[in-house]
């Protein structure tokens, strides 16, 4: 039995694999596995700017309806408003659709619990099993047992942005701020909340037309925002991906701000305000030795997790810390949300800036980045679970760590969608790198592949 869910909910190519007759299996699975007994569950779905969004919207909704949910669509608005809203209006669940930093031909579904975490990994198989064994959950109930789409009492995208607006106690009055939207589910809210803080706002990707989402845009494509702030003279840039759960900064220079340099600027000004809890950052395996040495000066450490936000997430509430993510922004802050929240790291960005007193460029010069070499290595996928206990592997990665001295690492990390491992080297000496992962990469190969 193949998995549905990834890392980040059931992904596909809209109406080939993730097409409406799944989306409806799903809101059917869904409601019934997250409704409470003896209660009617209230389910809330928000939408990125896709083209296959309505059609997906639709089946998913008819799903739900069937088994006696009922169903608040709150239009096209980010993921952490979701998570927020869910909490908001005291809902059930809620689901995002939406592919994330993927082109438009893709999409997604993604469930929230009632305390706007993502889902864990038994609620997940629960919601598969019914689906891949067949099993109808509905009885095709009739009458008024079947739900109903009920209206939010407000709007939810400024709901999302008041709340947003109160998280910081500032005001950008003549600060210029370019924003790159990514043509995606930020456009509005993104835009709301720098102008209601008095920004100059520059924007960029904030005209979506259902296919140019994360087109040449995006936090995954942020050349435009880099030649825009420098155009424009503005103070800093932030771009979101599609649904807005992750950031990456362009500094007034025009140079990136990558996720592990958010999440240190922002660790250093917790920790000045004495909210760093046990001066706990959390990252993952791929965040830069940058990181680590930047947290370890200030008195911190670095608790480090696999790739994925939900791992993240999951570290933060064990140790209590308040701030993780990974390198590609999705950076978390526990006290304010529960997921990462683009629009929010943006405005904690921001505070740190104003905070210092410094330019943006100056706040990340202090964050050192070592540079990393990334080579893959062809294994075949019943070998993933077993190439890491291989003797001759291990003594490869031990000489290749005693030649770094101290200053670099190995990280080799199984691709969870391909047959193969990802092996990343990262130091001072990047030719030397690169050698060094080539013979690593080459000896995977040929052992395992």
């Amino acid at each position: 039995m193949g998995r549905l869910f990834g890392t980040d909910g059931v992904r596909g190519v809209a109406n080939s694999e993730l097409t409406p007759e799944l989306a409806f299996k799903l809101g059917k699975a869904g409601a019934y596995v997250l409704s409470k007994q003896q209660h009617r569950p209230v389910i809330l779905i928000g939408k990125d700017t896709r083209i296959s969004g309505d059609m997906l919207e639709d089946a998913l909704s008819a799903g739900i309806l069937a088994v006696g949910g009922n169903v608040i669509k709150l239009g096209v608005i980010t993921t952490p408003a979701v998570a927020y809203l869910v909490r908001h209006y005291k809902a059930d669940a809620g689901v995002v659709i939406s592919a994330s930093h993927n082109t438009f031909e893709y999409n997604g579904i993604k469930f929230f619990n009632g305390e706007g975490f993502k889902l864990s990994d038994e609620l997940e198989e629960q919601i598969e099993d019914i689906i891949m064994r067949d099993i109808d959950v509905n009885s095709h109930i009739t009458g008024d047992l079947l739900g109903r789409c009920l209206k939010a009492e407000e709007n939810a995208m400024e709901t999302y942005a008041k709340f947003l607006e109160s998280t910081v106690d500032f005001k950008l009055n003549g600060v210029k701020i370019a924003l790159d939207c990514a043509n995606g589910a930020s456009y509005q809210a993104a835009k709301k909340v720098y102008e209601d803080l008095g920004a100059d706002v520059t924007l960029i990707g904030n005209d979506p037309n259902g296919i140019n989402i994360n087109d040449a845009c995006g936090s995954t494509h942020p050349e435009q925002l880099q030649k825009a702030v420098v155009a424009r003279g503005a103070d800093i840039g932030f771009a979101y991906d599609g649904d807005a759960d992750r950031l990456i900064a362009v500094d007034e220079k025009g140079r990136l701000i990558d996720g592990d340099k958010v999440i240190c600027i922002c660790a250093k000004m917790l920790k000045a305000k004495g909210l760093l809890k046990d001066g706990i950052v959390t990252g993952t395996i791929m965040s830069n030795l940058g990181l680590h040495k930047a947290v370890e000066a200030m008195g911190g450490r670095v608790e480090v997790t696999a790739v994925g936000d939900r791992y993240v997430l999951e570290s933060m509430l064990k140790t209590g810390g308040v701030i993780g993510g990974e390198q590609s922004g999705h950076v978390i802050f526990l006290n304010y949300t529960t997921t990462g929240d683009g629009i929010l790291s943006s405005l904690q960005l921001m505070k740190a800036v104003l905070e210092s007193g410094k330019k943006p460029s100056e706040l990340s010069d202090e964050v050192p980045v070592y540079p990393q070499v990334l080579k893959n290595a062809s294994i075949k996928n019943e070998n993933k679970k077993i190439f890491a206990s291989d003797p001759e592997i291990a003594a490869e990665i031990k000489r290749i760590e005693d030649l770094m001295k101290g200053e670099g690492r190995v990280v080799i990390r199984p691709s969870g969608t391909e047959p193969l491992v990802r092996v990343m080297l990262e130091g001072k000496d990047t030719e030397a790198m690169a050698k060094l992962a080539d013979n690593l990469a080459e000896l995977l190969t040929k052992k395992f592949g």
